[in-house]
C-alpha cells in the first residue's frame, strides 16, 4: 500500500481562505495518483489526478474515488484522500452494475461526504453522481472530455441505461465544463445546457527549465504519434503518410488491445513500414524525452476533444499536424497545421520539415499558447474559481 506523501514539488503552497470539500470521481485514476502503471491511465485519469493534487496543495479537502486496485479502503497520497469504490471485476455478471458498482459508489460518496462533486467524461457514472448530489443537496460539476460527449446521438454510449443516466447527469449538473467553443455550441444545441469553456491543465517545463528546440534539418526529422491503438485513432492513416514520406521517421507510442482485431491488424501492417518505429507503451516519465526528440506531433483521429498530447507537445515547443483542429487553433493561431486526408497531412509535414522559419514561428507560438492557457497554475486557478462559484451559487 502506498504510504502518505507530501504534495509533489511545483504545486501551489498557499492555502485558500475558504477551503472546499471536493469529491473527484474517476474510477480508473488510482494508477495515475499512485504514480504506477496499473489499470487504464488516459488523459482523463492524469488530469483528474493532477487536479486533485493541486487542489489539495491549495488547502482544499479532496477525495478521489477510484476502483479498488489493491490499495485498500482508503489511503492518503500527496494530501489526497483516495477512497475505493469496489474492485472492477467484483460481483456477478448481470447484477454487478447495481451491486457492488453503484452501491459501492454511493458508499464511497457517503464516506467522502463532500460539499461538491466533480466528474469528467460521458458515462453512466455521470448520472449516478448527479443523483447522489441532488439527493444530498450538493452541487455537481461535470466536465466534457470529447466532442462525442456533446453529440446528440451519444455514439460512444451503446446501452439505453448508459444514455439515460448520462442525459440525467447533464440535466442536473450545476456547471458543465467544456474545452472548446465548438463543444459549448454543441452542448447548447443538442442538450439545451450552457457550458463554461476552460482550458485543461497540463504539466510541462517551467519557464526557467524551458529550452527552445531546434528546427528540423531538411526532410529527415522525426514525427511522433501517441495514443490508443483503436479504430477512432486511425493509425492506418499515419502509415499511409509514412509511406509517402520515406525519409521521415515516424515514432508510434501505443500498444494494441489484446484480442482486438483492428489493433492487431494495423500493428501488423505497421511492422511492414520501414520508417515506422514502434515504441510500445511509453512510461509517462519518458514522454518529455519523446516530445523533445521529435520535430512534430501528428494526430490522425476521426474525432477528439482537446487532446492532452497537443498540450504536452506545445509545452515543449513542438507544433502539431492533425486531422482534428479544436476551435481551429492550429490554423487560426499558427500552432501547427490541419488536414483531412493522408495527402494533406503529408504535405503539411513536408512543408514544416523544409521551412525552418515556419517551424520556428509555430514552435514559439505553441509554447506561448501553452504557458498562457494550460500551464498548471494558470489553468487550475480557473477551475478553482468555478468550483467556488458553483458552491456559492448553490448556497451550500
Amino acid at each position: 500500500m502506498p504510504s502518505p506523501r507530501r504534495p509533489a514539488g511545483g504545486g501551489p503552497r498557499n492555502s485558500v481562505s475558504r477551503p472546499l470539500d471536493i469529491a473527484m470521481v474517476a474510477h480508473f485514476a488510482y494508477g495515475a495518483i499512485a504514480g504506477g502503471r496499473s489499470g487504464h491511465v488516459g488523459g482523463v485519469e492524469r488530469q483528474t489526478s493532477l487536479m486533485s493534487r493541486w487542489l489539495a496543495a491549495r488547502g482544499h479537502r479532496v477525495s478521489l474515488l477510484t476502483w479498488d486496485e489493491g490499495q485498500g479502503d482508503e489511503v492518503v497520497i500527496d494530501g489526497v484522500r483516495v477512497i475505493s469504490i469496489c474492485r472492477q471485476d467484483a460481483g456477478l455478471p448481470g447484477v454487478r452494475f447495481v451491486t457492488p458498482r453503484w452501491t459501492g459508489l454511493i458508499n464511497a460518496l457517503n464516506r467522502a461526504d463532500a460539499q461538491l462533486c466533480y466528474h469528467n467524461c460521458a458515462e453512466y457514472v455521470t448520472g449516478q453522481v448527479a443523483m447522489w448530489s441532488r439527493q444530498r443537496g450538493r452541487p455537481f460539476v461535470f466536465s466534457v472530455a470529447s466532442d462525442v460527449d456533446v453529440h446528440p446521438d451519444l455514439p460512444e454510449l451503446s446501452k439505453l441505461r448508459e444514455r439515460w443516466l448520462y442525459r440525467y447527469g447533464l440535466r442536473h449538473a450545476n456547471r458543465i465544463i467544456v474545452q472548446t467553443d465548438a463543444q459549448r455550441e454543441s452542448l447548447k444545441s443538442a442538450f439545451g445546457r450552457n457550458g463554461d469553456v476552460l482550458p485543461m491543465p497540463c504539466p510541462g517545463p517551467a519557464a526557467i527549465e524551458y529550452r527552445q528546440p531546434d528546427p528540423p534539418r531538411g526532410d529527415t526529422g522525426v514525427v511522433l504519434w501517441a495514443g490508443r491503438i483503436a479504430s477512432v485513432k486511425r493509425l492506418e492513416l499515419l502509415l499511409e503518410v509514412a509511406r509517402a514520406l520515406p525519409s521521415v521517421r515516424f515514432d508510434v507510442a501505443g500498444m494494441p488491445y489484446e484480442g482486438d482485431p483492428y489493433s492487431q491488424a494495423v500493428m501488423a501492417e505497421a511492422h511492414a513500414v520501414a520508417n515506422v518505429n514502434l515504441l510500445g507503451t511509453v512510461p509517462r516519465e519518458e514522454m518529455p524525452t519523446r516530445y523533445r526528440s521529435a520535430s512534430l506531433l501528428c494526430c490522425t483521429s476521426l474525432y477528439e476533444g482537446f487532446p492532452n498530447t497537443f498540450i504536452e507537445a506545445w509545452s515543449h515547443g513542438i507544433p502539431v499536424i492533425s486531422t482534428v483542429d479544436p476551435d481551429r487553433l492550429l490554423t487560426r493561431l499558427g500552432l501547427g497545421a490541419a488536414g483531412s486526408t493522408a495527402g494533406e497531412i503529408a504535405a503539411a509535414i513536408r512543408s514544416f520539415m523544409k521551412d525552418g522559419n515556419r517551424w520556428m514561428e509555430a514552435s514559439q507560438k505553441a509554447r506561448a499558447y501553452y504557458a498562457a492557457n494550460h500551464a498548471v497554475d494558470a489553468a487550475m486557478s480557473k477551475f478553482e474559481g468555478l468550483f467556488q462559484r458553483a458552491h456559492e451559487e448553490h448556497g451550500s
